[in-house]
């Protein structure tokens, strides 16, 4: 089940992040994220408390979370994008992380579906985000769910990692 996060769920995804932490530390990392620089605890807080956290559960398990909101970020800007539209037709997938543990079961693209139905319930005619070009799962997940790469620059990864070799990808709605 995918539903809005509570203030009892911040433990849950804080736990989440540390799981992916340890996880790329053991295995290697896809992505550019730092322990103690992003994702964190206040982002996750943040994202809680504007009402855009959302979570991915399963028997009392907390699986996977989603940061989906409006805002794009500083470097959208500079983006030639498929089509331009006004900010009010656009919603944004700013962090998606499911458990290491509960990898390859479907639940990246569940919460990707579910961005997308948030997104076409605003109405919105575009659902937007950025990924590292070495995540080579992150990068297939949203191929497969209808985005596609529409530039190549460099970011600053939840405002504070610079990252050279971004993707944005886009879907249309």
């Amino acid at each position: 089940m995918i539903r809005r996060a509570t203030d009892r769920d911040l433990d849950a995804v804080e736990r989440a992040y540390d799981e992916h932490f340890r996880h790329e530390e053991i295995h290697g990392a896809f992505t550019v994220f730092k322990k103690g620089v992003y994702p964190t605890r206040r982002d996750a807080q943040s994202a809680l408390d504007s009402g855009t956290l959302y979570v991915y559960e399963e028997d009392g398990d907390l699986l996977g979370s989603i940061i989906v909101d409006a805002v794009q970020p500083e470097e959208y800007r500079d983006i030639t994008w498929g089509e331009p539209l006004c900010e009010d037709e656009v919603m944004v997938i700013h962090l998606l992380m499911v458990r290491p543990c509960a990898a390859g079961r479907g639940i990246g693209s569940a919460l990707v579906r579910y961005a997308v139905e948030l997104a076409r319930a605003r109405p919105c005619r575009a659902l937007r985000l950025d990924t590292g070009s070495q995540n080579v799962p992150a990068v297939s997940l949203y191929k497969k769910s209808g985005f596609r790469i529409v530039a190549a620059a460099p970011m600053k990864v939840g405002g504070a990692l610079a990252h050279r070799e971004h993707l944005f990808l886009e879907r249309p709605l």
